[in-house]
């Protein structure tokens, strides 16, 4: 062969052995691979993880409210068949960092998994890490890098790293840092602060031991492992299973990336990782750019300084129908801030066809965000007034950082012109008073099951408002109409317009009165002093109304006002109680439980506060595990009486709710709701 016939295909060999290094640097063997960067990876992604120019694995890609995913794209085989299919020996290195948007807010963090399937649909998007499940975690292994404390997964603070098998609920978990070979001391590691930080998980599979261990990345792997436990994954995992990772996007928009990745099972050990070969991390450059900024300034033309206003004019009149009101001190809300043009197409621009409710709050709009395809609420409310703005914007982003599988999640707010809008989760079964006070024979109905999952979840709820969050939240508007239900018939407390908040441990301010009438406690109504106690009254108005399916005051044939604790309440003394359940459950439901309920609800009905059960107590008596105090009838009606004799009305008015009527029209109350 010529020289001349040999020169094209040597350029053609070269690349064909640069591709066969290429493949070789990526999967060494069905056992063992190994990612310095994921330009030239196969991985399976969805949701909001992306693969940046830059050979970055970024598994959150600034979209809002979206799980993401990112697999392996083949499964692995973990069980060895000559030692009885026990799950073999695996090991892991993870290079990752996660970048925190704003100091100070923390988001869900990053997970390590091990899944039996491919499809991850029904996890939930903005909970548990986008591939856990409240409940029915089946053959799932996951490693979390968790950078939010949740009071409902018993979460030790919001820096740790946990171990999950089949359960929201970490085995062991621990203080995210690692222990010093040289002295031995433990040294805490932050995780969301633009650290790159590696992540070592490791399977003996004669042991049947997890080790997992975590160090700066130019730190070596340290010999004690910052978690161990001991757990036989054969019982766990099936015989071939997906690995990858997974991760939530929120509105924090908190950027988790992965920069290396090495796996290595059936006697093949993870291979190291060489960080020289990983790609970089962005890094804010503002200080560069002002400085570039001040150099092209003064040199720009009259010409060029015309054209950007012309530009600039052109734009702002083609978005006018878009302006927002914006100020200064709404800058630290960035996170929670919706733009007007996203909600406007998201509600096709808030026409009837997608209005869903209207009161007098406002009118709420069903919509769907173009990006992430997530289904909103969006409650739209006129706002002429400027007094007390910012205070109350506060309060809604304050509010806004409340997460419970019982609350609506405020997802964050828009303002316009004289307009407030509000996003919330969009609840596709609308409110829980459609199903228990509609008469009409044809409409759908709950049964008792469902009724007592929904009165067991708005209790959690209210004890989770009341005593485990960082501060007391009272919601001061608690009934049947602000209660959604999700797409599994899950009962969800909203609307918390006017809820209050203070420090644990200080008392509540008196405030001007404001509720529905028929739900106020009587103290409330005497000193305009809202409590948890006084949410308690109203959820035992609440228990009334879903089980009797009646609301708390109506007119009887002859035009009388009859009032629902009233009418429940002489029941109980002629020993007829259950006659009040609702006649639409056809005698189908547990007697002794909708016992309980009625009877726990006139309790939290107490003239008295102090003999109120706090939510705390109402959970212990709903679950049977603290029985009802001896409680009488008669004995609640006399004190009843009492209460209204010492207030100085007329006594033979039986129970509070009368009483609310003997106070005519009150301003603040706010029965359209």
């Amino acid at each position: 062969m010529t020289n001349r016939n040999r020169a094209p295909f040597l350029p053609s060999l070269l690349l064909l052995l640069l591709f066969g290094l290429t493949v070789a640097a990526f999967a060494a063997g069905d056992d063992q691979f190994i990612f310095s960067g994921f330009t030239q990876s196969s991985l399976a992604l969805d949701g909001g993880a992306v693969v940046t120019q830059g050979g970055l694995l970024d598994m959150s890609n600034g979209t809002n409210n979206v799980k993401s995913h990112a697999l392996y794209p083949t499964p692995l085989r973990f069980r060895n068949s000559s030692t009885g299919g026990k799950v073999q020996s695996f090991s892991s290195a993870i290079v990752f960092c996660i970048i925190g948007a704003f100091p100070g807010v923390s988001a869900n963090g990053l997970a390590f998994f091990i899944a039996p399937s491919r499809n991850l649909s029904d996890a939930l998007p903005t909970q548990y890490f986008g591939i856990l499940k409240q409940q029915n975690n089946a053959n799932l292994f996951v490693i979390e890098v968790d950078t939010f404390q949740n009071p409902d997964m018993q979460d030790i603070n919001d820096n740790h790293i946990g171990i999950d098998i089949n359960s929201v609920f970490s085995l062991p978990s621990h203080a995210a840092g690692f222990y010093d070979d040289s002295s031995g001391a433990f040294k805490n590691l932050t995780l969301n602060t633009q650290i790159e930080l590696q992540l070592w998980v490791d399977y003996e599979e004669e042991e049947t031991r997890i080790n997992v261990t975590l160090a700066p990345l130019h730190v070596g792997k340290p010999s004690k492992p910052l978690l161990s436990a001991t757990y036989d994954l054969s019982t766990v995992l099936t015989e071939t299973a997906y690995i990858g990772f997974s991760s939530t996007a929120e509105i924090m928009n908190t950027r988790h990336y992965v920069l290396g990745w090495s796996f290595g099972m059936n006697g093949q050990a993870a291979p190291s990782i060489d960080i020289s070969k990983l790609p970089k991390v962005p890094r804010l450059r503002q200080k560069a750019q002002s400085m570039l900024l001040a150099i092209i300034l003064p040199i720009a033309t009259a010409a060029l300084i015309i054209s950007i206003g012309t530009i600039v004019t052109l734009m702002v009149r083609r978005k006018r129908r878009y302006t927002e009101v914006r100020e200064d001190w709404e800058s630290e809300f960035g996170p929670h801030r919706f733009s007007y043009k996203d909600l406007f197409k998201a509600t096709q621009g808030f026409k009837s066809k997608n209005l869903v409710g209207a009161g007098g709050f406002g009118e709420v709009y069903r919509g769907v965000l173009k990006l992430s395809k997530k289904e909103i609420a969006v409650k739209r409310m006129s706002h002429e007034s400027r007094q007390g703005m910012k205070e109350f914007i506060t309060e809604v982003v304050s509010i806004g950082r409340l997460r419970h599988r019982n609350l609506v999640q405020l997802l964050g707010y828009c303002r316009r012109k004289g307009e407030l809008m509000l996003v919330y989760d969009y609840m596709s079964n609308g409110s829980l008073d459609k199903y228990i006070h509609c008469q009409e024979d044809d409409k759908p109905t709950l049964n008792w099951a469902q009724r007592f999952q929904v009165i067991k979840g708005i209790a959690t709820g209210l004890l989770y408002l009341h005593e485990k969050w960082e501060k007391v939240v009272i919601h001061r508007d608690i009934k049947a109409s602000n209660v959604l239900l999700d797409d599994e018939m899950n009962g969800r407390l909203g609307d918390f317009g006017l809820a209050r908040l203070y420090d644990h441990g200080t008392d509540p301010q008196s405030t001007h009165m404001v509720g529905t009438m028929g739900y106020l406690a009587p103290e409330l109504v005497r000193t305009g002093k809202a409590s948890p106690l006084t949410d308690v009254y109203a959820f035992g108005m609440f228990l009334l109304e879903v089980t009797c399916g009646q609301k708390p005051m109506k007119q009887d044939a002859e035009g009388n006002q009859v009032f629902l604790v009233d009418w429940v309440l002489e029941h109980w003394h002629n020993r007829l109680l259950t006659r009040t359940v609702d006649t639409r459950l056809q005698g189908d439901y547990g007697v002794d439980k909708a016992c309980l309920v009625l009877k726990i609800g006139l309790l939290c009905l107490h003239p008295f506060p102090g003999s109120r059960p706090s939510m705390r107590e109402v959970m212990q008596y709903l679950d049977g595990e603290t029985p009802l105090p001896e409680l009488k009838p008669t004995q609640l009606s006399v004190e009843m009486q009492g209460l209204m004799q010492d207030s100085g009305f007329n006594t033979s008015v039986m129970s509070y709710p009368q009483l609310m009527s003997s106070f005519g029209t009150v301003s603040d109350l706010s029965g359209g709701r």
